[in-house]
């Protein structure tokens, strides 16, 4: 990559769309039976290759396949190591009183990463991008697949393969490492690594019963039991991200949960900021901050030097239009604590995490992109 192509980008995007309708039709009609995994291919192709041609038309220099041939923001990542496969459970994830769909993933055996087939999506919108723009690959990040199987539902098959949690890390890492160097050879230089677990965490509410503390309202021990786990996430991460090749960009986005418009979360960035910001080993950090839920842009003050953020000021979760005004105005308040060349600017999440989409139209989402754009141009030129 050439100076001028090194992402993030000043005018970004975190990475999914709305599904087209012929794609939705073609899922359907795959799940039921009634076509070919090959045929299916087929109108995930037709769709990717169009939609990479929309985002060159918006101005883009980052381009992703939005996430067209997954049906989850992460599970279908999980669910291509080797060690893991597809479950069926009770209840889905909560996001703001509606369940998802109920579907998560379960060991088989020890986990490895090679062969994973998102190689083989990377290098098919590798080939479309082309000349003067960035192929990028979304995928979630190992802390997130930690937890997933942490969750209730998975935790005894977990324990039985890995008895040892030190174990399950090192083996989540090393997974992880080898779908590295492998999309690495196949020619990606920026990776995402979507992370809702650090999201989550900013939720004091949320935060107490996921640690599992019942500690009322003894605030230290709750605070000794959350370090604990920020901890072991950052743990996680950074061992997956060891060695990466220097030229590989590496982000990350942390959001609170974005499902049919809908959020899990609400709490500011000051309860993870200590580690996060900190001391996780990316080169930069796609923030969620459309919203009062998100709090201020003080916790940013503890971001490790040099590092960049790409604040995520224009909702994806509605078709309302922010104004540009207002925008440049939240832009250069971050800059009180970063650098504002070290700021860009992004929706605040993806348009459709999961292929149900968030609840605005085509239209609505690329006037969106077209007003991040317009905003970044005028804040750097």
């Amino acid at each position: 990559m050439t100076t001028a192509l090194i992402p993030p980008f000043r005018a970004d995007v975190v990475g999914s769309y709305l599904r087209p309708d012929y794609l939705q039709q073609a899922r359907r009609q795959f799940a039921a039976g009634e076509i070919s995994q090959a045929e299916l291919t087929a109108v995930e192709d037709k769709a990717i290759t169009e939609l990479v041609e929309q985002q060159k038309a918006a101005g883009l220099q980052v381009i992703t396949d939005g996430e067209f041939r997954r049906s989850w923001w992460h599970l279908d990542f999980m669910w291509g190591l080797n060690g893991v496969e597809k479950s069926s459970i009770e209840q889905g994830y909560t996001f703001n009183g509606i369940q998802t769909r109920p579907e998560s993933c379960q060991l088989t055996g020890k986990i490895s990463g090679e062969n994973h087939p998102f190689i083989e999506h990377f290098k098919f919108i590798a080939k479309l991008a082309g000349e003067g723009f960035v192929p990028r690959l979304t995928i979630p990040a190992p802390a997130q697949f930690l937890r997933e199987l942490q969750r209730p539902v998975n935790l005894e098959q977990t324990q039985r393969i890995y008895p040892e949690l030190s174990e399950l890390i090192a083996d989540i890492a090393k997974a992880y490492k080898t779908v590295i160097q492998e999309v690495y050879a196949a020619g990606c230089r920026n990776l995402q690594l979507d992370d809702c677990t650090w999201g989550i965490l900013t939720d004091p509410n949320i935060g107490a019963h996921t640690t599992g503390c019942g500690c009322g309202s003894d605030h230290q021990a709750y605070k000794t039991e959350l370090d604990g786990l920020l901890n072991t996430l950052l743990e996680v991460n950074n061992a997956a991200f060891e060695n990466a090749p220097k030229d590989l960009v590496l982000a990350t986005h942390v959001c609170r949960g974005n499902y049919r418009s809908t959020w899990s979360a609400s709490g500011g960035y000051a309860p993870v900021a200590d580690t996060l910001f900190a001391k996780e080993n990316v080169d930069a950090f796609y923030l969620e901050y459309d919203t009062d839920r998100a709090g201020d842009f003080a916790p940013l003050a503890k971001l490790a030097a040099g590092k960049k953020v790409v604040l995520g000021l224009i909702t994806s979760k509605s078709a309302e239009l922010e104004t540009v005004d207002e925008v440049v105005a939240r832009i250069h308040e971050a800059a009180q604590y970063v650098p504002l060349e070290n700021l860009y600017l992004s929706t605040q999440c993806g348009f459709a995490s999961t292929e149900e989409g968030n609840s605005l139209t085509a239209e609505e989402q690329w006037a969106k992109i077209a007003l991040v754009k317009q905003v970044a141009d005028k804040v750097w030129g």
